[in-house]
Formats: structure tokens, C-alpha cells, sequence
């Protein structure tokens, strides 16, 4: 069993001052069909003025060089700037952003756009695992996610990256319009030939606004039926387990101390630093996130001014309930009580001692004293669970 990552040793605990930080980069060839990220095609020519724009917001708000345990490039897509590009990103990330000894730095990569050259730079630089964004291997699906890229190029992008860090890990989607059970099976045989030590696994969500939601709302795009969905991902807990991939938490599978360490913050609810086009910052109890509109956060940086936007400060008991449906989403760690009470100043059952003990005796929650976790139907069930917690 993986454990939770330790505060380091700082004056304030990592739940409350970050010891995290993600930056955005939001350039892509193109705006999939059902993404609902801060991101944009047909403006790499503003690629130079948001690095710039970047430096600067990194520079007004830390002040002065932090450390960090972990570091995570998301996008966009990042590797889409060019090698230039990508070397001054990443001297200015090495500017801010002190990675402490055995500290994790990750960037996120589109097959098709990182090739010997970039994957050097960024090896150089101190980056140690690579997030491949591979969704499907079926051309049908990658066509009706509006992906651009094939087998093949994953298969290009797999050799360099192995061949340069140590950690790395694909994305796949599964409930794909068009596919079936059989098809999502040998999506998983294939990714397992190419022996990744992480792969996280998504449902396909419809987020309102993105193409595909217009599609499904005109009557264009039929979901798959919920059965038939959850039998994909019932047999992917199974399939990835029976490899050596362990569920440690509801869409993402590891080999042990593989596990994403950037995203465990998340799931602790720790705070992080965030810099860049849409992303937010969680930092003593306050969110923040910038705006998410490009061109109003490269004005707002080159006057002077903050990119922030919205801003929101949960009252302790609400922080508290946030954490608690966080820290269930790590199927093997769940909620430990008294770390909970430690982190929040409440305890677990004093805020939902009547939702544990129903789940708990219809076997949808583990309760073995110290801990609580989702069990096996709990893991399917979890949206329905965890929003009683909130």
C-alpha cells in the first residue's frame, strides 16, 4: 500500500503553504472535441510573450525562488512549443521553482509533438516522468475525439521517452461513442505491450460547451449506455491489477512508487502554487484562478496587474467536507481519521458519521477503524457517496 506524501519540513504544513506547483501551457494543434481545458490552437505566435508573461507572474508572486517537491508542465499541450521554446520554459521554471532533493517533475506530451530534440532539453533540465496523451489506439475513436494523431506516433513518442525517463505514463478513454467493450479491451492490451509503469483511465465526460456536448445535445452523438460503460471500466480495475498497475485512485493505476505525486497533493487537498492561463493557485485555504482567456492574461501581465479571477475561501467545516471527498478518491490510502483530524481539526465521523454507517453496511465503504475507503461497489457508486460528504 502506497502512503500519503509528507509535509517537508517547512514553517507551515504542505495543506496549507505549497510544497506543489502546476504550470500551464495552452497551446495545441487543435481544440479537441470534448476538451473544456484552458487551452487554444492557431496562437503559437503569442508562444514567446506568454513565456515572458509567465516569467513575470512567477516573479510577482513568489518574490524570490521556493522549493518544491513536485513540479507538473499541463496544457495544452506543452510539448508543442518548439525546442527554443522549450528550453527557455524551462530555465525560467528553474528560476522560480527549487525541486528538493528526489523531487518529481512532470510534463504533459501529445504523441506527434515531442520528438529526440525536446525530449532532451527537457531531460537536461531536471524532468523525470513524461504524461503521454494517447486516449485510444482506434482510429475511430481517436477521429470522433478529434484527435490527430495514430498508433504510430505514440508508438515514436513511447521509444523516445523510455529511453530518457525514468517514470512515464499514458491517458486512455474509455465510453467513446461508436466503440464497445471488445474495442476498450484491446485499447488496454495495447498500452500494456508498450509497458508503461502508470496509465490513467478516464470515463468520457461531456462538458457543456465543448463540441462534443453540442453534439449529444442536437441528437449527433449517442453515449454509450451506462452498462456497458461500467463493464469497460470493471474490466479495467481487473485487467490493470492482474498487470501490476494497482488502483490508487478512481481513474489512475500504478506499479508501486509510480504513483502520480503531483496529483496526491491534489487528492490531499495540500495547497499549490499555479501560474499561467487558467490555472489555480490553493494557498492557505484561498483558491484563485486566472482568467482563462489568453489574450486578457498576457494584458493583464504585460501592465502590471494579476490574471486572477475568481476567488473562493471554503469556512473550516467546508474545507474539511472538500477533504474528505478528496481523500476518498485514493482507493488505496482513503481517509485516514486521525490525519484527517489533524489536517482539518474535525472529525470524520462528527461530519458524516451517517452516511459511513449506511454506506458502510451496504459494503460500499471499508471501515477498518483507523482508515476508511471505497469498497469494490463503492468505487461505481463513488459520485453518488462522496456528494454526501459535501
Amino acid at each position: 500500500m502506497i502512503e500519503a506524501p509528507s509535509p517537508a519540513s517547512t514553517a507551515e504544513p504542505a495543506w496549507q503553504w505549497p510544497r506543489a506547483a502546476y504550470v500551464h501551457v495552452p497551446f495545441c494543434a487543435h481544440k479537441c472535441g470534448y476538451c473544456d481545458f484552458a487551452s487554444v490552437a492557431g496562437f503559437d505566435h503569442l508562444a514567446d510573450r506568454y513565456l515572458a508573461a509567465l516569467d513575470c507572474e512567477m516573479a510577482d508572486h513568489l518574490q524570490h525562488p521556493r522549493e518544491v517537491d513536485t513540479i507538473f508542465v499541463g496544457g495544452g499541450t506543452p510539448t508543442r512549443l518548439d525546442a527554443r521554446q522549450l528550453s527557455e520554459l524551462t530555465r525560467i521554471l528553474g528560476q522560480w521553482l527549487i525541486p528538493a532533493p528526489g523531487a518529481e517533475w512532470t510534463v504533459e506530451a501529445n504523441p506527434g509533438t515531442l520528438d529526440a530534440e525536446k525530449a532532451d532539453i527537457l531531460a537536461a533540465a531536471g524532468v523525470d516522468r513524461i504524461s503521454l496523451g494517447a486516449q485510444s489506439f482506434r482510429p475511430e475513436s481517436l477521429k470522433v475525439l478529434e484527435r490527430e494523431h495514430g498508433r504510430p506516433e505514440v508508438e515514436k513518442a513511447v521509444a523516445i521517452v523510455r529511453d530518457r525517463f525514468p517514470r512515464w505514463s499514458l491517458d486512455l478513454i474509455f465510453g467513446v461513442p461508436g466503440s464497445s467493450s471488445a474495442d476498450w479491451e484491446r485499447d488496454l492490451e495495447i498500452a500494456l505491450e508498450f509497458g508503461p509503469s502508470h496509465l490513467s483511465c478516464y470515463g468520457l465526460v461531456y462538458e457543456k460547451g465543448t463540441r462534443l456536448w453540442q453534439g449529444r445535445e442536437r441528437g449527433e452523438v449517442r453515449p454509450l449506455d451506462e452498462e456497458v460503460e461500467r463493464a469497460m471500466y470493471e474490466h479495467t480495475i481487473d485487467r490493470l491489477t492482474r498487470a501490476g498497475l494497482s488502483m490508487y485512485e478512481i481513474s489512475n493505476f500504478a506499479v508501486p512508487a509510480h504513483e502520480s505525486r503531483h496529483n496526491l497533493v491534489y487528492w490531499a487537498n495540500e495547497a499549490y502554487f499555479g501560474f499561467g492561463v487558467g490555472a489555480a493557485r490553493y494557498e492557505r485555504g484561498v483558491r484563485t484562478v486566472n482568467t482563462r482567456d489568453l489574450n486578457a492574461y498576457l494584458r493583464r501581465i504585460e501592465s502590471g496587474q494579476p490574471a486572477t479571477g475568481p476567488t473562493e475561501k471554503l469556512d473550516p467545516e467546508a474545507r474539511a467536507r472538500e477533504t474528505a471527498v478528496l481523500m476518498l478518491r485514493r482507493i488505496a490510502i482513503g481517509l485516514d481519521r486521525d490525519d484527517f483530524h489533524r489536517r482539518t481539526g474535525f472529525k470524520i465521523d462528527e461530519l458524516a458519521g451517517a452516511a459511513i454507517g449506511r454506506y458502510r453496511d451496504l459494503g460500499y465503504l471499508i471501515d477498518d477503524g483507523p482508515r476508511l475507503r471505497l469498497g469494490r461497489e463503492g468505487i461505481f457508486l463513488a459520485d453518488g457517496i462522496l456528494a454526501e460528504f459535501l
